[in-house]
């Protein structure tokens, strides 16, 4: 089974879960988009790997316009319905990969990615169509988990992620983030880091995760040096807390000047 057929597999079963998961629906990160779109009416919003549409919920009521696009067909019925009862008459949605935006150049002023980017299988090639689609000193906003840049901590997370759910591909960290945006042309511009607490029994519900890889986990936090189980805080019943961040970058517009003649715009 390739990438996006494994995610969607993984998602589409969990689509109301997602809706209804308090580490989702929930979040100071989501108060903080709401401030940024402040007044803005006149915004149209891509939420890239909308999930269960939490980040296009917490616009929808400042902007013009959110388009929820994501792989999952399943997922997205859940955002269009839950649109539909909290009336949120401009969230629409449309299916699609992350590598492959089906929307006209410079046609949003705003791209949110929330706890979606550690699935895609080419995040490069997603930036550049996102600075592709995105309106010059439009913004992105990258939310999601951050791998630590120590490789003993980066491994034990990579590896719990993979059998959690065999679609995750990797947990970025923030220097890898860093250099993906300067090099599809973003400047990045604020970043903030938090500590996101998960209750491992209803992480592993939520995902549906088999026994056999239940077990697995367990074993490597029981076994897990001292300094990873410290920093990641596990309990013995394997509650534990992994860093999360907002990373956000513009698409700058540069000026140049030709000798005796007018400044010209390029990007």
């Amino acid at each position: 089974m390739d990438q996006q057929k494994l995610v969607d597999a993984q998602f589409g079963v969990a689509a109301m879960d997602y809706l209804q998961s308090p580490t989702h629906a929930r979040g100071a990160d989501l108060q903080r988009l709401r401030a940024l779109a402040d007044g803005q009416r006149d915004w149209r919003v891509l939420d890239l790997g909308c999930g269960a549409g939490h980040a296009s919920f917490a616009l929808a009521g400042e902007v013009m316009e959110v388009t929820a696009y994501d792989l999952s067909a399943e997922m997205l019925l859940v955002v269009a319905a839950e649109a539909q009862r909290r009336k949120l008459a401009n969230v629409r949605t449309q299916q699609g990969v992350a590598e492959m935006l089906p929307f006209a150049d410079a046609c949003f002023d705003l791209v949110v990615t929330r706890f979606s980017a550690h699935h895609w299988a080419d995040v490069p090639r997603a930036l550049k169509e996102v600075r592709r689609v995105l309106q010059p000193e439009g913004r992105l906003v990258v939310i999601d988990v951050i791998a630590p840049e120590t490789p003993l901590l980066d491994t034990l997370l990579q590896s719990i992620e993979v059998l959690r759910d065999a679609s995750h591909v990797r947990d970025y960290r923030r220097s890898e983030w860093e250099d993906m945006l300067v090099r599809a042309g973003f400047v990045v511009s604020d970043h903030q880091a938090w500590k996101l607490p998960l209750r491992f029994e209803s992480w592993i519900a939520r995902m549906r995760t088999p026994e056999l890889r239940v077990a697995a986990i367990r074993s490597l936090c029981a076994h897990a040096a001292t300094e990873v189980r410290d920093y990641f805080a596990i309990q013995p019943n394997n509650d534990c807390a992994i860093d999360a961040a907002w990373i956000e970058a513009v698409f700058p517009v540069r000026l140049t000047r030709t000798v005796g003649g007018p400044e010209t715009t390029t990007f």
